[in-house]
């Protein structure tokens, strides 16, 4: 009889610890990640930017991965676009209850925890399985802010990151290249350069927007070049 491997026993729930610690599930998601296309956000002197790559074609609209949650808040998601696609739905309404009960704008911090919340429920009950998804929650309260989370419901706080496929190549770049305080065409020129670390660029296939305080504004090639961002 062929032996099963190791790990057999432990990846058929997400509620079961292998004996390393480990929980196969969530592992998975996170692999789901790594092949979902390319997001990243950085903070800049006045606002914040996300950037995602998009597919072109010719016969099909692909989905933007880059969603509005509120006035001075945006979320770039890549992974299982589906699953980004639900917390978007419940982020919003949140952002809305908030608005309703306090009458202001709900914080890029209380919208990326309430998200991570979320997420990390998803790895301990069964019947269910992890989202998997990681987002970079973005935007302007008192100052610009970044929040990174993963299919395990880690919550980071960033300057620059990106998620994704070529997301090593693009850290490695923020980690050599970025700096505080750039004004916005600076960030917008180094998002460009930054892009281009992961392969040619498609022009049709930028998705980009721009948050500042009272502001939120998406780009594509046409507005960049009318900035004078070289792509």
């Amino acid at each position: 009889m062929d032996m099963m491997p190791e790990h057999m026993g432990y990846d058929r729930t997400i509620v079961v610890f292998s004996p390393d610690g480990r929980l196969f599930q969530v592992e998975y998601a996170r692999e789901a990640v790594k092949k979902g296309a390319t997001a990243f956000g950085l903070i800049f002197k006045d606002g914040v930017i996300l950037c995602a790559e998009k597919r072109v074609s010719k016969l099909v609209r692909f989905a933007d991965k880059i969603f509005q949650i509120d006035e001075n808040i945006g979320l770039a998601a890549t992974g299982i676009v589906a699953d980004a696609r639900v917390m978007v739905d419940v982020s919003r309404v949140k952002a809305q209850q908030h608005r309703m009960v306090y009458n202001e704008s709900i914080s890029v911090s209380s919208v990326a925890k309430f998200l991570a919340d979320r997420q990390q429920l998803y790895t301990q009950h069964a019947g269910v399985r992890p989202y998997g998804v990681s987002m970079l929650i973005g935007g302007v309260n008192n100052k610009p802010s970044l929040h990174e989370t993963d299919p395990s419901g880690i919550l980071m706080e960033c300057l620059a990151k990106a998620v994704g496929r070529k997301a090593e190549k693009i850290n490695k770049f923020f980690e050599e290249k970025y700096k505080e305080g750039m004004d916005e065409k600076q960030a917008l020129q180094f998002s460009i350069d930054s892009l281009k670390k992961q392969g040619k660029i498609d022009p049709d296939g930028i998705n980009l927007v721009v948050i500042k305080k009272d502001k939120y504004t998406r780009y594509d090639a046409e507005m960049l070049k009318k900035d004078g961002i070289k792509i």
